[in-house]
Parts: C-alpha cells; structure tokens; sequence
C-alpha cells in the first residue's frame, strides 16, 4: 500500500509540474528550443503581409525569421511591395533565398522600424540582424518606380543633367524626384547590427544605408549594381548607386568582405555640417530618413574598419564638411581595377580612396578629417589616393597605382594645409 501511494504522489506531483511548466511557457520568454523555425509559410496573406506577421509572432517568442528559399504560393521567390520594418531583438535568416521588390513597390526592402515617412520622433532599436546561408539574392524591381537619390528628376529614359529612371516619371500625383525609399537597406538609430552573406542585385539608390548607427559589422557582401540596367530591352540609367553609406553618427562598424559592381561609390562615409540646409526626421523629400542637421560630436562618424574590398568603381571615399568630424578610420585591402566585362561610368575610377569633400558645403574645418589609417590599396583608374580637405595625422602605406595621374597620392589642395601626413611606399607603375 505504501508503495501505491507513494506511486500516486510522485504522479500527482508530475502533473502539477507539468502544469506550472506549461504556465510558464505561455508567461515568461520563451527559449528557441519549444519552437520549430517560423517561417512566412505559416501565415496567409501577400509575401510582404506573412513576411511581417513571421516577424511579429518571433518578437514574442523564438526572435528569430527564417525565410526560405520556396514560397507557398508555389515560386522560388519573394516579392515585396513595401519594407520590411525591422523591431529590436529579431534575426532573420535568409535561407538561400531570393527576396525581390515588386514593379508596385517604392520602398526600402529592409528598414528599421524606428524611421519612415512622417516619424518626426524616433527611438532607438537594438539587435537586428540579417544572416545569410547558402545563395541569398536581394532584388530590386524589374521596372522601378522610382531609383536614384533626392536630387534626382525621374524619367522613362535617359537624359542630362540630374535624372534617373522611374516609371512613375510624369505620371500625375506621384512624386517626381527619387529619396531615401530607394535605398534598399536603410537603416538609422540601431545599436548593434548584422548583414553577411548577401548578394545584392539593382537596387533603386544605395544598397545599404546606415545613419546613426553603432556596433555593426557587415560581410561577405557581393554587389551587382551596374549604373546602366535594361528594362524591357531598353538600356535605362540608374545614379548614384553607391555600395554602402555610413552617414551622420555611425559608429564602430566592421565591414569586411565586400565585392562585386557598383554606379557610384563602393563605401561612402559622410559626415557633413549643412546648417542651414537640413531635412527633418521622416523628410520624404530627403536622401536620409534622419534629420540630416549635425548636432556634434554624437553626429560624427568614428572607428570604422574597412579591409578586404574589391570593385571597379570609386573604392572608400570619406567626406566631410564644415565642423562635422570623421576620425579614426582604418583601411586594410582595397582593391579597385577595371573589368572588362563592365565598362566603369565617366570612362573609369576616379580613385581608390578619397579624403575631402567639396560640394558639400563649406569646406572642411582643419584637422576636423582626422586619423585615417589606410595600408594595401591598389588601383589603376585616375587616381589611387586622393586628398581635397586639410586633413591631419593621417598615415598612407604600401600602395600600387597603375592609372594616369602623375603619382599614387593626389593632393588637391594646397599640401602645406594639411598636418603630420606620413606616406610609405606608394608606388607609381605601369601596367605593362
């Protein structure tokens, strides 16, 4: 008898344990180990709607997409007409897939979700991060409605003067001119982010762009984005289509990796003083989603590490203005050379890494450039360094130039402006 209610016990003990353990999953953060993979294939609704409810069930529970390769609505693709709005704490593995924009779409592929149009107020977000495995392929859209940046006058066709491509172009009610939904990739107020293992295809403006974000670390990202594209067997032109931008107060990024075609720079840092000519935050009409006013030293961009880049364009350029401040860079591997089978715009690189800035308001203040560290740079377009601000304490070592200006460092500014600049082996050759 004692041995039955002993038995009895320990089973009413089993059980209600296992009742306080099912209490507690359903009451307290729930470990990816209760959970298979969420996927979009799970919800029903347009990609873009499951894609976005995938993330909203992770948020509560595993906080982690994956998006597979195969669609449940029988294709091998995703095709999205809005942004995927990105919140804290989500990791979305894309899982040898291809995510495209549709013809319907103006907008960003990703963006966080702490920014968009009207958002005069936004917060910070952390730990967002998208990894892929295996082919990942991120397009933009067969016929876009709008590409290229703010300054830009859509048009059906090609054109002079500060133009891209849309096929919104004349329609009435639509917007005319190009902006920060052309990005593919925006994303602005995160502190710790991720994107390795991606190939991007056609985006509208900028692949990626990044404003006021910290501890971010990008890789193995492969770019197709050639200036001319063919849409309905006509050769269009897409501009200003930069690889990756750090803009105003990105902080410790190391972006490690990178290769592939791009119309415009490859990596573009900036940080730029325009008072008074600034856009507020969630400004349509701007080229970022954050106020472009510089607020000070938070707003400067600072210890960023660039190593292992290859392109055929414009390599790592750095620009800044006025009292804005880019300091502490370091540069490790930056190949730029010609390929045969992409003939580069404007008739080849116009260099390899460049330090200024003009045109972007006033001119940068001395020393405000400060601390660049640039080591193992080749290239052969029309200049392999180029100097237009009066930087300082700035070192330039083990460089080979193949192209046509007279030397591997350009100076287009007096030189005597500039402080403690040191420059070892940089190596003027030929070709041949």
């Amino acid at each position: 008898m004692r041995n039955v209610d002993l038995l009895f016990c320990f089973l009413c003990l089993n059980f209600l344990l296992s009742g306080y353990c099912i209490e507690n999953i359903h009451s307290q953060p729930i470990k990816n180990d209760f959970f298979v993979d969420i996927t979009p294939n799970q919800f029903k609704g347009s990609d873009i709607e499951r894609i976005q409810q995938a993330i909203r069930l992770a948020q509560k529970t595993s906080r982690k997409v994956v998006i597979p390769q195969s669609n449940a609505n029988g294709t091998l693709a995703w095709k999205i007409d809005r942004a995927i709005l990105l919140p804290s704490d989500i990791t979305i593995i894309l899982d040898n897939c291809t995510i495209q924009l549709s013809d319907e779409c103006r907008d960003n592929m990703f963006r966080s979700e702490n920014v968009g149009t009207g958002i005069e107020h936004p917060v910070w977000l952390n730990n967002i991060h998208l990894i892929g495995v295996g082919k990942v392929l991120l397009k933009g859209a067969d016929n876009p409605r709008a590409t290229g940046d703010a300054y830009r006058t859509l048009v059906m066709g090609t054109g002079k003067g500060r133009i891209s491509y849309g096929s919104d172009a004349g329609k009435k009610g639509e917007k005319q001119r190009g902006d920060w939904r052309n990005n593919l990739i925006q994303i602005a107020l995160v502190d710790e982010f991720s994107i390795k293992n991606v190939t991007i295809q056609n985006s509208h403006a900028w692949a990626m762009s990044f404003e006021r974000t910290k501890n971010a670390e990008i890789s193995a990202i492969r770019f197709n984005n050639p200036e001319i594209i063919e849409i309905n067997g006509k050769k269009v032109s897409v501009y200003n289509k930069d690889g990756i931008d750090l803009r105003h107060g990105c902080k410790y990024f190391k972006i490690d990796d990178i290769s592939g075609l791009t119309g415009d720079d490859f990596i573009a840092l900036s940080s730029l003083d325009i008072e008074p000519y600034y856009h507020s935050n969630g400004d349509i009409n701007s080229y970022q989603v954050t106020s472009t006013r510089w607020n000070g030293p938070e707003d400067d961009t600072e210890q960023i590490f660039i190593t292992n880049c290859r392109t055929n364009y414009p390599g790592v350029a750095i620009r800044a203005s006025d009292n804005a401040s880019i300091h502490h860079v370091y540069i490790d591997g930056i190949v730029v050379t010609n390929r045969p089978d992409s003939q580069a715009p404007y008739m080849g690189s116009p260099y390899t890494l460049y330090i200024g800035g003009r045109g972007y308001g006033k001119l940068s203040i001395a020393g405000k450039i400060n601390n660049i560290y640039a080591s193992n740079l080749t290239g052969d377009g029309k200049s392999l360094i180029t100097i237009e601000a009066p930087i300082t304490d700035c070192l330039f070592m083990n460089g080979i130039y193949t192209g046509t200006a007279p030397s591997a460092i350009t100076y287009k500014i007096d030189k005597s402006e500039t402080k403690n600049i040191i420059e070892v082996n940089l190596i003027k050759t030929s070709k041949d």
